[in-house]
């Protein structure tokens, strides 16, 4: 039974990625700074080590003998990331810097990080491929591709192998659709359910890539194991569709108002053929199957 680390294991990917690998035989471990908010949901077979992911010496035990270690841990959302830059970027950034360190110090093989899309910020064509130069427009998205140049530093310095993995606008079951930085569908599916008018900041001409958990948790298995990477490459892990805000409030029908603008890139479209040709990875998830799916477990008509 090969063992598995997945920082971040309570959050909305690690909880999913810990259940696919418990489910594939995987002898799973999670450290996470605060799980109670999924304790009745987290994965009952794994071992959970309720640790902050900067105490190096720590986490560097619980590493110990793992083959590979998945690095969800971080303080999402891009409005937070702006009200909050030094706080996030302790934690995003030396969180990410600790977990490559003690995954070295601990022989690790494999390290795959979890980085975001809004790395690429406003770019002038679509769709967003790997060998543009980033361009983030907020913290959130400038700390997670600092992430990426550790990791592939830490590949090259200290023989660690590292992959990075891009998502782009990530949902599906397990997603928090409370609180003031929840994410779009989130917020759209508790706004239906509740009966409420649907909000949209800006015009609702904004869009996104939306790629399903299950998609994006299947990237992380072939990551752990694909032959073609490990040298900190960077990949897109996206649906490679284009989907307006107010299109995909559309989906779930129902009165909406219209706030001011956020501070975020107006357009996002991942090429995903470097997934595929490294990885063999291709989305299987259409978007309206997905919102479809996740009414249906919320009981919205």
């Amino acid at each position: 039974m090969k063992k598995a680390v997945v920082t971040g294991g309570a959050g909305f990917i690690g909880s999913n990625l810990s259940q696919a690998l418990i489910e594939g035989g995987w002898e799973t471990h999670i450290i996470d700074i605060d799980p109670s908010f999924r304790k009745d949901t987290l994965p009952k077979d794994a071992t959970l080590h309720v640790l902050d992911v900067r105490s190096t010496d720590a986490i560097q035990k619980i590493m110990e003998g793992a083959d590979v270690v998945f690095h969800t841990a971080a303080v999402p959302r891009v409005p937070y990331s702006i009200e909050h830059p030094v706080e996030t970027t302790d934690q995003n950034v030396t969180g990410t810097v600790s977990a490559l360190t003690a995954a070295a110090r601990a022989k690790v093989r494999r390290f795959v990080y979890s980085a975001s899309g809004s790395a690429y910020g406003e770019q002038t064509t679509l769709p967003l491929v790997e060998t543009m130069i980033a361009n983030p427009v907020n913290p959130y998205g400038l700390q997670k591709y600092v992430g990426e140049l550790f990791a592939k530093l830490w590949s090259e310095t200290y023989g660690i192998e590292t992959v990075s993995l891009r998502y782009f606008n990530v949902y599906g079951p397990g997603m928090d659709p409370n609180g003031a930085y929840a994410l779009a569908i989130g917020k759209f599916a508790m706004a239906r359910k509740n009966n409420e008018p649907i909000t949209i900041f800006g015009d609702g001409t904004v869009t996104r890539d939306f790629t399903h958990i299950s998609d994006v948790v299947r990237a992380n298995l072939l990551a752990a194991g694909g032959a073609k990477v490990g040298k900190g490459e960077v990949i897109n892990i996206g649906a490679g569709r284009q989907t307006s805000i107010k299109a995909l409030a559309d989906m779930f029908g129902g009165e909406i108002v219209y706030g001011p603008p956020r501070i975020e890139a107006h357009d996002s479209l991942a090429d995903n053929r470097k997934a595929k040709e490294l990885l063999g990875w291709e989305p299987t998830i259409q978007l309206k199957d997905g919102i479809m799916a996740l009414k249906k477990e919320m009981n919205i008509a």
